[in-house]
């Protein structure tokens, strides 16, 4: 029964009840009759008073609570000592007695168990009131205590859903919450949908939290063993390559809860793009409703690129703290500047205490998408409200003008007492773009959705997608992207932007940033054209007003130190792009500076983002561990050989040079492996030897001695190996020169395509006119 699944959940809290065993049951006479009056909703228990069982006892008293504002529990229960059974019960009000502290921590230090646990709220303060009801010979139960007065205020009747006792996940509520669910709604939405299915919170019979609870047990269910593919999948990984990093957290019951993995690329993507990062929870849509959690990030070339997954059971508060600790930990504890989340109160309440010096954003573009659900009538009857609220969030230049367009819009369409309105006004300075714009978010536009908001995974997980698919739809995802990062790079390396003005600045950052990122640049740079100035201020650091031809009322200013070459401008675009914005470029244009000063030129957004070891300053308290030192060793290395990269593509002589230097490195660790690591002292490289020649003779002895000590028949193995390598060169060579024929055979495909298309249109209008 349903009241039983209640006692149940209590007992589980701690609530046990205490067992009094007795000689004989307690004879009490009675002229009531079973059941008598219990129709009448209004009805008070009283002494004498009989039920059928013990249950429509607990029933009758819990309901009675609900109408009077307090909750109950069973207290005590005493046994017959002939059989065992049951011969009395006590429900009491929930704040009966005191609470005893088993694990409060001592002068000698924390509990038992080494944990320190958050303080706890007092909820008991000896309140008397109690409803005792003992058995009879007949079977039938009867009421022999009743004690009414409480010695604590009473709940009213529009807060007694949230009492423990009155709080029940019912059978309907769980079938409409395993079809939301399905669809990939989460708690919140969930909780939404059942207040407006059940006409209020009062009526839903249950908390968000509750709510919560049940999701994960469903999960739990649902999952089974399956988890075991992907905890394979992590180790094989693992076992492939020290440096991918994945954790599993428990739940109390030493179950698999949550996971999160990161792989060496993810990890390196980090330490280059790490600024700014976005967190999707609203990825739900896989077969067994688990929110599928990336962290990702925005590259060079404005792509989205991995910083780790996670796949998450339960939600709680402290899950996501240990999530977010746990990917930290795996980047290194480098923090980023800024965070992107859904809107969600337990992540807020989990990044506040893990990120506390990162700036927190609500993701605009998923607030803006549930206001068409939560304001559908309004939009119904009021078709133009949706893009005045718009331009209310993008458009407003100052926060003075959004407060005051803010306080219009909902005055005008009498929104004043809205709920949802009144919190996302409340959190205005985590998601409006005016509070924001003065922290580096690496998004080019304000008004346009970046295309690195949108989940890593588009395209890869849906509703279908089981464990076993998803890693391998995770492998595919992970080798587009790269793909996609490639192509940008050769053609960021292999064509040249066509310069639209004789600027020597448009030059150079055409020579500096990447193709997406110049192009930016080179729209800001042109619209100075249009822009005129006027000096506010003559001291030190002059300040420019700065509007558009014709559009002198709607002004900005630029304050420009010149002899430290320190500018900023009102617009706040460079500390929220990266980029240096049309009006700073303007003030540039007229005080002749004419090439990008070096601290507005961002690395992270030139084509020399990757270049040069960007994890130098951490590496020391990186990691530690021999598991962490091999990944501080892949690390260096990968970076190491990166300088051949960058350095051997210049021109073909170079790259011949770069490619021997390799070849004799994967020689000499060929042979160092081969000897157990005795080579590693001889092994200097020819930059090494011309900088200490006086090492030259015994670098040469060593390597003689050595060689004795071989097998005749290692030289002829050393033969094979170079031919083999030699031979692999040449393929690596013919594999390079097909590469770039098919880059020029798809970019003369996209060339026609758009002269084909071109051509339609004129076609088209044509036969318009």
């Amino acid at each position: 029964m349903e009241v039983m699944d209640m006692e149940m959940g209590m007992s589980s809290l701690g609530d046990e009840p205490i067992e009094i065993y007795d000689g004989d049951v307690i004879q009490h006479p009675t002229d009531f009759s079973i059941n008598q009056g219990l129709s009448d909703t209004n009805l008070e228990p009283y002494e004498g008073m009989q039920f059928e069982s013990e249950e429509a006892a607990k029933a009758f008293y819990n309901s009675y609570a609900r109408r009077v504002g307090f909750s109950t529990r069973v207290s005590m229960s005493r046994r017959s000592r002939r059989d065992g059974a049951i011969i009395q019960r006590s429900f009491v009000c929930a704040k009966e007695g005191f609470r005893i502290d088993r694990d409060k921590p001592t002068s000698a230090g924390p509990a038992a168990d080494g944990r320190i646990k958050r303080p706890r709220a007092q909820t008991r303060v000896g309140c008397k009131a109690m409803l005792v009801v003992k058995i009879q010979d007949s079977g039938s139960w009867i009421v022999s205590l009743f004690v009414k007065e409480h010695n604590h205020e009473l709940v009213p009747p529009d807060k007694v859903h949230s009492l423990r006792s009155h709080r029940h996940v019912s059978g309907s509520a769980k079938s409409l919450i395993d079809t939301l669910q399905g669809a990939g709604i989460g708690p919140s939405g969930i909780m939404s949908a059942l207040i407006k299915e059940y006409g209020g919170i009062n009526n839903v019979g249950f908390t968000e939290r509750d709510c919560r609870n049940y999701m994960r047990s469903s999960r739990q269910r649902t999952l089974g063993g399956d988890t075991q593919l992907l905890l394979d999948f992590l180790r094989n990984k693992q076992s492939e390559n020290p440096a991918f990093f994945y954790a599993v957290q428990g739940d109390e019951d030493q179950c698999m809860s949550n996971i999160f993995w990161a792989d060496p690329k993810a990890r390196a993507n980090y330490a280059y793009f790490g600024d700014t990062v976005t967190f999707d929870t609203t990825y739900r849509s896989n077969r067994y409703r688990l929110p599928f959690a990336p962290f990702s990030g925005v590259n060079h070339h404005g792509q989205p690129v991995l910083f780790g997954c996670a796949l998450l059971i339960n939600e709680s508060e402290a899950s996501f703290v240990w999530l977010f600790k746990t990917w930290l930990e795996a980047m290194a504890g480098r923090l980023p500047v800024s965070i992107t989340t859904d809107h969600d109160r337990v992540i807020c309440l989990a990044i506040t205490q893990v990120f506390p010096r990162t700036r927190h954003r609500f993701c605009k573009w998923h607030i803006l998408k549930e206001c068409q659900e939560k304001l559908s009538h309004v939009l119904f009857e009021h078709p133009n409200f949706e893009a005045e609220l718009h331009k209310c969030v993008n458009l407003t230049e100052s926060i003075e003008e959004f407060e005051s367009c803010w306080l219009s819009l909902i005055d005008r369409y009498d929104l004043v007492e809205h709920e949802w309105l009144q919190t996302i006004y409340a959190d205005r300075r985590q998601w409006i773009p005016v509070y924001l714009r003065d922290t580096f978010f690496a998004e080019m536009s304000i008004t346009q959705r970046s295309d690195s908001i949108n989940s890593f995974f588009d395209g890869y997980v849906n509703a279908s997608t089981t464990l076993q698919l998803f890693v391998k739809q995770y492998e595919k995802a992970l080798e587009s992207r790269y793909e996609k990062e490639v192509k940008a790079d050769y053609d960021t390396i292999n064509t040249a932007p066509v310069l639209k003005t004789p600027s020597p600045m448009e030059k150079q950052a055409a020579e500096l940033y990447t193709r997406k990122l110049f192009t930016k640049f080179q729209e800001e740079l042109v619209e100075t054209l249009t822009f005129s100035t006027k000096v506010e201020n003559k001291d030190a650091i002059a300040i420019y007003r700065v509007a558009k031809f014709g559009e002198t009322h709607k002004a900005y200013f630029v304050s420009f130190d010149i002899c430290e070459m320190k500018v900023s401008c009102s617009c706040q675009m460079f500390e929220f792009s990266g980029i240096l914005c049309r009006h700073i470029l303007t003030v540039f244009r007229v005080t002749n500076v004419l090439t990008l000063p070096s601290r507005y030129v961002l690395k992270r957004w030139t084509r020399n983002a990757k270049s040069g070891v960007m994890l130098e300053d951490c590496t020391g308290d990186m990691f530690n561990g021999s598991k962490e030192s091999l990944t501080v060793r892949y690390n260096n290395l990968r970076h190491e050989a990166f300088k051949y990269v960058d350095e051997g593509i210049k021109s073909l002589d170079v790259y011949n040079v770069a490619v021997g230097a390799l070849q004799e490195a994967a020689h000499k660790v060929a042979l160092a492996k081969k000897a157990g690591g005795r080579l590693a002292v001889s092994n200097r490289t020819h930059r090494e030897d011309h900088q200490f020649q006086g090492s030259q003779t015994n670098t040469s002895c060593r390597d003689h001695q050595w060689s004795l000590q071989q097998p005749d028949s290692l030289d002829e193995q050393d033969r094979k190996i170079q031919k083999l390598s030699r031979q692999l060169e040449q393929a690596r060579r013919k594999c390079e020169v097909y590469r770039a024929n098919l880059f020029s055979v798809l970019k003369d495909i996209e060339e026609q395509k758009l002269q084909l298309s071109v051509k339609v249109q004129n076609i088209r209008l044509e036969m318009k006119d």
